[in-house]
């Protein structure tokens, strides 16, 4: 068996916003097209910590949110 590489690592996603729904929709659609989302935010403090504590790859954050 082969090590993973690079280009077959997923990559991992933090969510960001305060509406919870929008948070559910996007966790799905992120799932189904392959990504890792490795969690999930409520207001930018929260946000800040889990991506300190998870480091993402990418974070996908509502601009207006306490």
């Amino acid at each position: 068996m082969s090590q993973p590489t690079a280009a077959d690592a997923v990559t991992r996603i933090l969510i960001a916003d305060d509406e919870s729904l929008i948070r559910l929709d996007l966790r799905e659609m992120l799932v189904e097209l392959g990504y890792d989302v490795v969690g999930e935010a409520a207001d930018g403090q929260a946000a800040l910590d889990l991506a300190r504590k998870l480091q993402p790859d990418l974070v996908v954050m509502d601009i207006k949110m306490p």
